[in-house]
């Protein structure tokens, strides 16, 4: 059976308005989701599902309440789901990253999907860390993704056999063709499809999936992850960005306000005498 695995991290809600209290972000009633990007990757997964004989992994960092974004997947289609519950504030992407592939290891998975990065640290690069630490081709951004061998992907030739992942990722304002031997890892881009919504039936269907519940000392060595931990970077205060200033109106002719606006900006050295900016 073709193996699927989907990397989930649950963010907040792009529409939550974020509090920092004491150099942190308070998460005091805030709504959480699956980050939007990794929607992408899971319904990739379940239209791979729905085409092949497959079976959908998902799995997770992050503290407990990662359990409802894991719940949700399996209500749209997922067979089973894994949380790394991370009690230990290893968060850094360095961490994630190495607990991620340890457990996904022994699994012998066909298939690595992952967004193309967290809304709400905007980092890219821990599904890229494991697939460098699996030792996986990889691919970012993918728009399009196509599976199967040489014949079925209508290619002449290849300079693998086996199963194929034939993927159209954006590279700025164009797209590039790859082509990778499976297994592999491939990120989702905007783009790639539109997710689906959980139905009642699946959620119901949901509560009687199993859902694994990992830690960091059932993956790693203590040392190991002294040492991850000791070379990662880490965030030691979060600080909201400064009021903006209120708006100014120059009155007057199209000229004069020109020039009124000139003159702020060289009292401002924003721009330089001259015209150079």
């Amino acid at each position: 059976m073709f193996k699927i695995v989907v990397l989930l991290k649950q963010t907040f809600d792009t529409e939550e308005k974020i509090h920092i209290v004491n150099g942190a972000v308070d998460e005091e009633g805030a709504k959480f989701i699956i980050n939007p990007y990794d929607e992408y990757a899971l319904e990739e997964a379940l239209r791979m599902k729905e085409q092949h004989d497959a079976e959908i992994i998902v799995i997770s960092v992050g503290p407990e309440r990662s359990t409802h974004a894991l719940r949700s997947a399996l209500a749209v289609g997922a067979d089973q789901a894994i949380l790394i519950a991370d009690h230990t504030n290893l968060s850094q992407s360095s961490s994630s990253a190495h607990l991620l592939a340890a457990a996904i290891r022994p699994m012998k998975v066909d298939l690595i999907l992952a967004g193309l990065f967290a809304v709400d640290s905007g980092n890219g690069s821990v599904a890229l860390q494991v697939a460098e630490l699996l030792q996986l081709p990889h691919a970012s951004a993918a728009i399009k993704i196509q599976l199967g061998n040489a014949k079925e992907l209508q290619l002449e030739e290849s300079p693998w056999n086996g199963n194929l992942a034939r993927i159209e990722r954006d590279v700025e304002g164009d797209t590039e063709t790859v082509l990778l031997p499976l297994p592999a890892l491939i990120t989702a881009q905007q783009g790639l499809n539109d997710p689906r919504y959980p139905s009642l039936p699946g959620i119901m269907k949901a509560k009687k999936k199993p859902l694994t519940e990992l830690f960091s000392s059932d993956l790693l060595q203590s040392e190991t992850l002294a040492k991850i931990s000791a070379s990662a970077t880490s965030c030691d205060q979060v600080l909201p960005p400064d009021a903006r200033p209120p708006g100014q109106f120059i009155a007057g002719t199209a000229q004069q306000q020109a020039s009124s606006l000139v003159e702020q900006l060289l009292e401002r050295s924003i721009i330089k005498k001259g015209g150079d900016c």
